[in-house]
């Protein structure tokens, strides 16, 4: 009888912790359960008390249980706790509205930009940022004899910059400033170096009117400034470069575009001023409206139509030299001739199809185009049914120094594709040795780009992810 009264004592005591803890948690329907099964226990062992082994094990269970939540709970709670004063740091709203200019790199413009950002988050009185020789923004009161854009003259400001230690000033006779009867209503300042890729690049202050130590909080707040700003100095300039490489890619694409094939269109050309001249005139027209196209200097976008253009002025210039061993058909929705696609991405293909589909291949051939819609996608394929890839070179076909000497080379189109819209876009290439082969991608709708200096491209209304 005793254990009895015991099992049930320690029963509901459990029970009623668990379901008010479970209640508070907002746990309600498990609450419920858990105090439903408690009470039939407790009254299944006071009808047969041979079950009040069960019952105490199930008490100690629901005992573990609500430790357990207890302990998740609080956790919980803290974890909240830390989000919340992360979201409150000043450092991380300043990152997050400076990273757009900070893209465009560090110079007047973006300075000035970044400092108000610093200012208004922030809440100091006055701001500076320079580079290594010149102020580049200043904000706030300060002295009228170094304005923005003029050299760095304060000792203390070049001494951050030669060391690449952080300077706490709490005197103005600590500037160090050379410049005589000068009248400076600021008083104490942190000095804390700007450093991009391990190299000081600049400085950023942070300004007191007031003379004396500075609070710790305004000392941590300068050294997150400088180490985000910092960071997001070499993203910009990792993105900087990437955009060059595909910049490059682009000429190297062009510098590539395979002699032979200039060499053997010449030849045709010859041939045909002996028995054609009029076709031969025509294709050399075709000849020069190719190379005008394919060697067109500016930019790394054109239209669908521009670059059908170049394609279909290849075709006729291959088909010149081939003769009926050549065959190609076309599959294009209009309606997508306006929007814009990277220059040299379609020809590239239709050129290897011809070269190393067709042309191995004993008979006649056929290549196919296609361009159609899916959705927000331009999806573009290039089939041939020549002699397909084998298939110990399918896994390089796609990787550096795939090209063979004499073509241009998927990866070159590959990459750049990648360059321009992300890692999930790209060449998907399928072949059947003997049957030919098969090269989609696949392009956001396109009808405005945005190219900036150095290659950087900002396709308007396209998320890269």
């Amino acid at each position: 009888m005793l254990q009895l009264f015991l099992t049930y004592s320690f029963s509901v005591d459990w029970g009623l912790k668990t379901m008010r803890f479970l209640e508070k948690s907002r746990g309600y329907l498990l609450a419920e359960v858990v105090g439903l099964e408690l009470f039939l226990l407790v009254v299944a062992t006071a009808l047969w008390p041979q079950f009040w082994r069960a019952t105490l094990f199930l008490a100690l269970a629901n005992g573990l249980l609500f430790l357990i939540l207890r302990r998740r709970g609080g956790e919980e709670r803290i974890s909240v706790r830390a989000l919340d004063s992360q979201a409150l740091d000043p450092t991380l709203k300043i990152a997050d509205e400076t990273l757009p200019y900070l893209r465009r790199g560090l110079n007047p413009e973006t300075a000035v930009k970044i400092a108000e950002i610093i200012q208004r988050i922030g809440d100091v009185p006055a701001v500076a940022i320079t580079d290594r020789e010149r102020i580049l923004a200043f904000l706030g009161p300060g002295c009228d004899r170094h304005p923005p854009g003029g050299g760095i003259v304060t000792h203390a400001t070049k001494r951050v910059i030669e060391t690449g230690e952080i300077k706490v000033v709490e005197r103005r006779a600590d500037f160090e400033c050379p410049v005589k009867d000068c009248v400076c209503p600021l008083g104490a300042a942190v000095i804390v170096p700007l450093k991009c890729r391990g190299e000081v690049v600049g400085t950023v202050k942070l300004y007191r009117t007031e003379e004396g130590p500075l609070p710790r909080t305004l000392v941590n707040l300068a050294v997150g400034i400088a180490q985000i700003l910092g960071i997001q100095m070499e993203l910009a300039e990792l993105d900087r470069q990437a955009q060059l490489v595909t910049k490059a890619q682009l000429d190297a694409l062009r510098a590539q575009i395979n002699p032979h094939f200039l060499f053997n269109t010449l030849n045709t050309i010859i041939m045909f001023s002996r028995t054609n001249p009029d076709r031969a005139r025509r294709l050399l027209i075709r000849l020069a409206s190719f190379f005008r196209h394919a060697l067109k200097s500016t930019g790394h976008f054109t239209t669908l139509r521009e670059e059908m253009e170049c394609v279909n002025t290849y075709l006729v210039l291959e088909k010149a030299r081939f003769g009926q061993k050549l065959r190609f058909v076309r599959s294009i929705d209009k309606t997508l001739y306006d929007y814009l696609v990277p220059v040299l991405t379609l020809q590239p293909l239709v050129e290897n199809a011809i070269k190393h589909g067709i042309t191995p291949k004993l008979g006649p051939g056929t290549v196919r185009i296609s361009v159609r819609r899916q959705g927000e996608e331009m999806r573009v394929e290039v089939a041939d049914d020549g002699v397909g890839i084998p298939p110990e070179i399918m896994p390089k076909i796609l990787t550096p120094g795939s090209a063979s000497g004499s073509g241009v080379g998927l990866y070159n189109v590959h990459e750049r594709l990648r360059g321009l819209f992300g890692e999930g876009y790209g060449l998907e290439i399928k072949s059947e040795p003997g049957k030919g082969t098969t090269v989609r991608f696949r392009l956001p709708l396109l009808r405005e780009v945005k190219e900036e200096e150095g290659g950087k491209v900002e396709a308007q209304g396209f998320d890269r992810g």
